[in-house]
């Protein structure tokens, strides 16, 4: 006869098992980290963007609503007033527009005038790989970054195309983002500060000033075509087409690159009409930009990086200027002027760039022409040189004492956490034996 279980006594408590236990209360910073703002209070937020880009523009601030809206959402961001990243439909229609605003450039006298020019940008696209490359090297000497995320932190352009590989590529996500994030604030922050000082410098010297905004077009007037409706219902199609495409074919950053492709075709085509956003609408765009990048650094993400920060913006800085002298080099040996030079060889910040490049009176299509290219590049070639690097650098762990250093920091930090609480549970459990 099978033996009965001893019945539980009064004070017995059941165990709890990790399916039954309850869980801790959630604390309330995680309550209001985790509440996505309301739709009302980022309207608020661009309107202020908008007004403080009008503010701007009154003083002669350089590429004034998208410095504007990138230091709103920094300061908002850092206040704790926003905790969360800008809506998907507004980061998604920003980054589509952007892309038709892009293609509108590339018209075919554009691109035959950017031909000449061809070999050197080739070489100087190469030149700027290969420095960030040497900049990631160095910033993983230290030991506190694994190869993989230095080289993905530090390659120019394509920030979300990269983050999102970077988990497959066996790169700590936080971390990538963290440094993509930063240079692209960099970038967005100083581009517009150097073009204005350029073109100045340019102008003070002989050089021909660039033209002038004028009064600009009327507030109904918000695409480059006379016939609005007919532009606008062109650039909505533009728009959701070549996000629709970009993401059937798996490009690179699809909602920037698939409207740009779209919008290639229909200028070289000539059928569509002036569908290119101008006056408010563009303002707008460059808005939303300036706050999707700003946005981005919030006091957490701060304070848990704190210890890396200063390296990472040395090799920034290094990248940065050392793309500058490659501006350099290319302006004198090809003619082309200092700030259209610059612009075009920053190391990334696309969307940045381009607004400083309609602000300043570049050359528009040579900064996008190859600015894109220079992005499909990295997209392409990033994922094969960081598995190539990491394969090569690597070391098996105990070999040399070198192997942990593959491992990023705070990875290790929460495994040796995890340790220590395992140690614990189990000396409780030994202790409450009989």
């Amino acid at each position: 006869m099978a033996p009965t279980s001893a019945p539980r006594r009064a004070d017995e408590r059941p165990s709890l098992t990790a399916s039954t236990a309850p869980k801790p209360a959630p604390r309330i910073f995680e309550l209001l980290g985790s509440r996505p703002a309301p739709t009302g209070l980022w309207a608020l937020i661009v309107a202020g963007g908008y007004a403080a880009g009008l503010a701007a523009d009154a003083v002669g601030l350089p590429a004034p609503y998208l410095l504007s809206a990138l230091l709103v959402g920094a300061v908002l961001a850092l206040c704790g007033v926003v905790r969360d990243r800008l809506p998907a439909p507004a980061h998604r229609t920003s980054q589509a527009l952007v892309g038709a605003l892009m293609g509108s450039y590339l018209t075919p006298s554009a691109l035959v005038s950017a031909a000449p020019v061809a070999l050197p940008l080739t070489v100087v696209t190469a030149a700027t790989i290969a420095l960030s490359l040497v900049a990631a090297w160095f910033l993983a000497r230290g030991g506190r970054i694994s190869r993989p995320s230095a080289v993905l932190g530090m390659v120019p352009g394509g920030s979300a195309a990269i983050v999102t590989c970077a988990d497959e590529l066996r790169a700590d996500v936080r971390l990538v983002a963290f440094t993509q994030y930063l240079r692209v604030g960099l970038v967005a922050t100083t581009a517009p500060l150097a073009a204005h000082w350029m073109t100045s410098a340019s102008s003070a010297a002989g050089g021909h000033p660039a033209a002038g905004g004028g009064a600009g077009p009327g507030l109904l007037h918000v695409v480059a075509g006379s016939d609005q409706l007919t532009g606008l219902f062109a650039l909505a199609a533009i728009a959701v087409a070549g996000s629709w495409a970009g993401r059937r074919l798996r490009l690179p950053t699809p909602l920037l690159i698939g409207p740009m492709l779209v919008a290639l075709v229909a200028t070289l085509s000539g059928a569509v009409p002036g569908f290119a956003p101008v006056g408010m609408l563009q303002n707008v765009v460059f808005v939303l930009v300036g706050l999707d990048v700003g946005v981005r650094f919030t006091r957490q993400t701060l304070v848990s990086m704190r210890c890396l920060l200063a390296p990472i913006l040395v090799c920034m800085a290094v990248v940065c200027l050392g793309c500058a002298g490659l501006a350099w080099v290319f302006a004198a040996a090809t003619g082309t002027p200092i700030t259209d030079a610059y612009l075009a060889t920053t190391p990334g910040g696309i969307n940045a760039v381009l607004a400083t490049a309609v602000s300043s009176h570049a050359d528009i299509a040579l900064v996008s022409t190859v600015q894109s290219l220079r992005l499909l590049a990295v997209i392409l070639v990033t994922p094969m040189i960081t598995r190539l690097l990491a394969a090569r650098w690597s070391k098996p762990a105990g070999a040399d004492g070198q192997g942990a250093r593959n491992v990023p920091l705070r990875a290790s930090v929460y495994s040796n956490v995890d340790r220590l609480r395992a140690c614990s549970r189990t000396r409780v459990r030994v202790s409450g034996r009989p």
